[in-house]
């Protein structure tokens, strides 16, 4: 059976992935981005600024999934206000108002940062742990699909989106962050299927859920993700620590201890 999607951020990364992929479905894909750059499908709108004459792309769709925003770990507050707290807000408003079943949202791991040296799974049960803006808006996104789930009704699936790279996006020790980007790895192959079961999934009101391929190592629970929506992870990376990975993890390992000992004294100094 065809579907129709929305895409935001159509002309991104993940959305240039999902593009190919829903259409080689043969599903109907509706696309949005701040620039159109001369593609004739693409919808070109700041979705910043709520207007009907972009947001009726929502009506009846069986999904919208978000991907628009500012992707960057280094944004600014001013910018993820706009690009990633404003804007999000106005497309689950246009699912509500135009009787778009479901909005697929792309968090990310950032909201879970703070956890990077602990010795937990990560759950989307655990408390959250931002340490940027970018992180916060995420969770705040993840937030206004709960209250839109829960008072108008559109159902939501917010994926904690792991590391995944413009291109072949294949994995290895050139990937930032160390051992912790690396086994956050997500092949492109997984992010196509997850994004596909979340569109189809039924009964599913509310959800945040981590995605990461099949990585062993990695502390980030995928069974929930399993479980909720039938994501079978087909890909699968070992993390490869090279002599300047291990120097890069214990400085920055060293760096979070010392920034929580300089917080807990100054805190102490304040209360």
């Amino acid at each position: 059976m065809t579907r129709t999607v929305l895409i935001t951020g159509a002309r991104g990364n993940l959305g240039t992935k999902l593009r190919a992929h829903f259409s080689d479905l043969g599903w109907t894909v509706r696309l949005l981005d701040v620039r159109a750059d001369g593609d004739p499908a693409i919808t070109e709108a700041d979705l910043s600024v709520y207007d009907d004459a972009w947001a009726r792309l929502a009506t009846d769709a069986d999904a919208i999934v978000h991907f628009a925003g500012n992707p960057s770990p280094a944004a600014s507050w001013a910018s993820v206000q706009r690009l990633n707290i404003d804007l999000t807000q106005n497309v689950y408003e246009a699912a509500a108002r135009h009787g778009a079943r479901r909005v697929v949202f792309a968090s990310s791991n950032w909201t879970m940062a703070g956890h990077r040296f602990a010795g937990f799974p990560l759950t989307t049960d655990h408390e959250p742990a931002p340490v940027n803006p970018y992180g916060v808006s995420k969770l705040i996104g993840e937030r206004i699909g709960r209250a839109f789930a829960e008072h108008r009704g559109v159902s939501s699936i917010s994926f904690r989106i792991g590391y995944c790279q413009t291109g072949d996006n294949l994995p290895g020790p050139h990937m930032g962050w160390g051992l912790w980007g690396q086994r956050m790895w997500l092949s492109n192959r997984d992010l196509c299927q997850a994004m596909e079961r979340a569109v189809l999934a039924e009964d599913v009101p509310c959800a945040v859920l981590n995605l990461m391929s099949d990585n062993p190592g990695m502390r980030w629970d995928i069974e929930t993700t399993r479980r909720t929506i039938g994501y079978a992870p087909r890909d699968a990376h070992t993390a490869v620590p090279t002599p300047e990975i291990t120097e890069g993890e214990d400085a920055a390992r060293a760096t979070r201890d010392l920034q929580d000992k300089l917080y807990a004294i100054d805190h102490a100094r304040r209360w």
